[in-house]
């Protein structure tokens, strides 16, 4: 599927995987520790996509059947009860929603995106920031958030959504970067974007979503959080070492909130048990930048 500006992701297709559930599940607890100081933040997205999707159509491709990746991802974790508080509180969010959406099946169908589930957890005195460039998508997110106030919708490249949004009014923001890493220049798309934030904004918290494979490498971001000298907690989980194409993913967080770095690691530690596909699946929580 391709717009007319050359773009051709869709995360329709891999909706809930088990990628999703790590960002989401991160989030969630970002969120949360935002939200231990009564005053107000924004929450930035710079690539937002659409605030929700049909599980039940995640295989259907323009011109193939695509196969669903949510079974390997929140599929796994639909029925099981042995999560730790900080995946119980994720969990508990996404079925709800499940079921407030009106699905009366066994199997999860409606999934919540990353501006759905910001929104669910969002105070009143929260903002929402939310930036998505592609025609067809932003008309969904904006149906979307129809009559809602404090969210505003921007349909433009994400990568200026930092130039745009800081500092903001509330002097508070969480930033997530979640860009879909199609093109070689991505990287330093993305690095410079988080320097620009942090130059704006010193104190944001910016979370940055990267793929785990043979090829992507996040040194960039850890050289430029490096040299600019702000704490910042790197969190990767390999599902599968083995696999062709992308092995795992993760999230590095600069300016990450306090008993942060906890949370993450009863997360990964987790879902690399609950989402292995391989012998040797493995996550790990590292500081790339000391407190």
């Amino acid at each position: 599927m391709k717009e007319a500006n050359g773009v051709n992701y869709r995360h329709a297709y891999h909706a809930g995987n088990f990628a999703d559930v790590l960002k989401h599940a991160l989030l969630v607890r970002l969120m949360r520790a935002l939200q231990r100081k009564e005053r107000g933040f924004v929450f930035v997205d710079t690539h937002a996509g659409r605030g929700t999707y049909d599980l039940s159509q995640a295989s259907e491709g323009d011109t193939r059947e695509r196969v669903p990746e949510w079974p390997e991802g929140i599929g796994r974790l639909w029925e099981r009860t042995d999560a730790p508080p900080e995946v119980a509180d994720y969990l508990e969010i996404i079925r709800g929603y499940d079921r407030y959406r009106g699905n009366l099946q066994a199997a999860p169908r409606f999934y919540p995106g990353s501006p759905r589930i910001a929104r669910l957890i969002g105070r009143p005195q929260d903002r929402m920031e939310l930036w998505e460039k592609l025609p067809s998508e932003n008309a969904v997110l904006r149906d979307e958030f129809v009559g809602e106030k404090r969210v505003a919708i921007h349909e433009a490249d994400g990568y200026g959504a930092l130039r745009a949004c800081l500092p903001p009014l509330e002097r508070r923001a969480l930033v997530l970067m979640d860009p879909p890493f199609e093109s070689a220049g991505e990287w330093s798309d993305v690095s410079a974007t988080l320097g620009e934030g942090l130059a704006r904004l010193p104190d944001a918290t910016i979370a940055v979503w990267y793929p785990l494979t043979e090829r992507a490498r996040a040194d960039g971001f850890v050289s430029l959080l490096q040299s600019v000298k702000v704490p910042s907690l790197a969190m990767d989980l390999v599902v599968d070492p083995d696999a062709p194409r992308m092995k795992g993913c993760g999230v590095i967080v600069a300016n990450p909130p306090w008993k942060f770095e906890g949370e993450a690691r009863a997360i990964v530690s987790y879902l690399a048990s609950a989402l292995c596909r391989g012998q040797a699946a493995q996550g790990s929580v590292r500081w790339v930048v000391p407190e």
